[in-house]
């Protein structure tokens, strides 16, 4: 696909913006409840209520094979990213990660975070601390001019300086009216490689990176990816927008 085709006009991006409200919504209301003793499914029982109120879809609900059951993704500790949620209750030191996305007129949001339950560990702190640092010092790249890989590369320089390790076997994605479209955007890689950006272009961008090292395996369940290492590991992601202006953040409040 010619990356020329991504880019998306100004209505189209109006749209867009508004699915990123529900999501930014859904990243609110599940992050004040997170505490001891929650369950997951509880977190996706609130998402759905705010998908509900606002008159969207999930772009999760019912994704791939086998079909996802849920409208978030709930990752706790270990889980990299597609945890199923569940019976699981959040104890004191856990860290969780939450992944949602919403359709507004046939267009898509899609955005992470890695919260603390209760008080943590310092390190478990800091791994939120810089993944969340990383995502950030990728958008700042989403300029026009520069290069896909230098997105990836960003994430890289700042996880890797701190200790840490980012996954290899997922991605960011373009995004628009599929909640994946192409290109890929790796979360690493060598600076000034691959198409020019240009103002329109809309990107979920979303580091994964490892307490420890970055290898991946997937359970049983088809959908669960955790840490080889039983590592702990930390997620985020926006859906942003290149615009002549910088970047802009669709998926915040």
């Amino acid at each position: 696909m010619s990356v020329s085709v991504l880019r998306k006009s100004s209505e189209q991006l109006a749209k867009m913006r508004a699915a990123g409200r529900v999501v930014a919504e859904m990243h609110e209301k599940t992050r004040e409840a997170i505490r001891p003793g929650v369950t997951t499914l509880e977190l996706d029982r609130i998402a759905r209520e705010v998908l509900e109120r606002r008159g969207a879809r999930s772009n999760f609900l019912n994704y791939g094979n086998p079909p996802f059951p849920a409208v978030v993704c709930s990752s706790p500790n270990d889980v990299v990213v597609h945890g199923i949620p569940g019976p699981y209750r959040l104890e004191e030191g856990d860290i969780i990660s939450i992944d949602c996305g919403a359709i507004v007129d046939g267009w898509h949001g899609d955005a992470a975070y890695t919260a603390p339950v209760g008080t943590v560990s310092a390190e478990a702190r800091r791994l939120i601390e810089v993944t969340e640092a990383s995502l950030y010092a990728a958008i700042d790249k989403m300029v026009p001019g520069n290069r896909l890989s230098d997105i990836g590369h960003a994430v890289q320089t700042v996880a890797e300086a701190a200790g840490f390790s980012v996954v290899r076997g997922y991605e960011g994605h373009a995004i628009g009216t599929a909640m994946h479209e192409k290109p890929g955007v790796p979360n690493f890689g060598e600076p000034g490689k691959g198409p020019k950006l240009k103002p329109g272009m809309v990107f979920a961008i979303e580091p994964m990176v490892n307490a420890g090292g970055p290898a991946t395996k997937v359970l049983a369940d088809g959908w669960t990816v955790v840490t080889r290492d039983g590592s702990l590991s930390a997620h985020f992601e926006h859906t942003i927008a290149i615009t002549d202006d910088g970047p802009e953040i669709f998926t915040v409040p």
